[in-house]
């Protein structure tokens, strides 16, 4: 019983100390895992635990970080932790912006901008956990509005930013429509808005790109990091996550 006991946790220290080296060296690299792998990875919880233990250890790019502990200027409004979101329900247990370090610092210069000229941001939502995506997909499956989560989202990622402009009082500006309008006029070639409306969403637009940020073309607010396809796909709970 003993030989055999020792044996017994040999083995599970080493298949430990492998999955923890895999899952670190992917995400250090920076290398995108494909949707079939992730999709089985995410399936099981021992697998998303190891994917929490060695979070510390990436490198700040890669890291999920507390937008709020780069540049506490930026004004949250995390829809997804109310019942105010086209699901009418809450979803996440708290309300946080969290992205990869690389996207999290180019917000942070976005908002240092704008404020140069009495703006600032308002954030809707930044990473968003698989399992929330999932339930999503159940009740708009559009890819046009929601990425279907076999693919995964760059808010999964943590490489995407929902987002729109707020003044010096923190009050938004007018935009052609409220967050989650699943919409054309939600589109950025929509034309019928105001002619405030449009030169807000434009003025977001360029502020957004200046800083590498690319526009999503059927939704004003979104925006997605340059290098989102060289991060994984995660569905790491909130609480799970650093604040710094």
């Amino acid at each position: 019983m003993i030989y055999s006991s020792r044996w017994t946790r040999f083995i599970i220290v080493i298949l430990l100390l492998i999955l923890l080296l895999e899952f670190h060296n992917s995400d250090n690299r920076l290398m995108s895992a494909s949707s079939s792998s992730n999709q089985s990875v995410l399936s099981n919880s021992f697998f998303t635990t190891a994917k929490i233990l060695v979070t510390s250890q990436l490198p700040y790019e890669a890291r999920l970080i507390d937008i709020g502990s780069v540049n506490p200027n930026i004004i949250l409004d995390i829809r997804y932790a109310t019942e105010n979101n086209f699901l009418h329900r809450k979803l996440y247990p708290m309300a946080r912006c969290l992205l990869r370090g690389a996207a999290a610092k180019r917000l942070s210069q976005v908002q240092d901008y704008l404020e140069t000229k009495g703006l600032g941001l308002k954030v809707f939502d930044c990473y968003r956990p698989l399992s929330v995506q999932r339930l999503m997909w159940e009740v708009l499956p559009d890819p046009r509005y929601v990425a279907n989560p076999e693919r995964g989202s760059r808010h999964n990622r943590g490489a995407a930013v929902d987002l729109t402009l707020v003044d010096s009082n923190g009050k938004e500006l007018e935009m052609p429509t409220d967050y989650d309008d699943f919409t054309k006029q939600a589109h950025r070639d929509y034309n019928g808005a105001s002619a405030e409306a449009m030169r807000n969403r434009q003025l977001l637009e360029e502020a957004m790109q200046q800083y590498g940020f690319i526009p999503l073309s059927t939704e004003w607010w979104h925006f997605d990091d340059p290098d989102w396809n060289k991060f994984s796909i995660l569905d790491l709970s909130f609480e799970k996550i650093p604040f710094k």
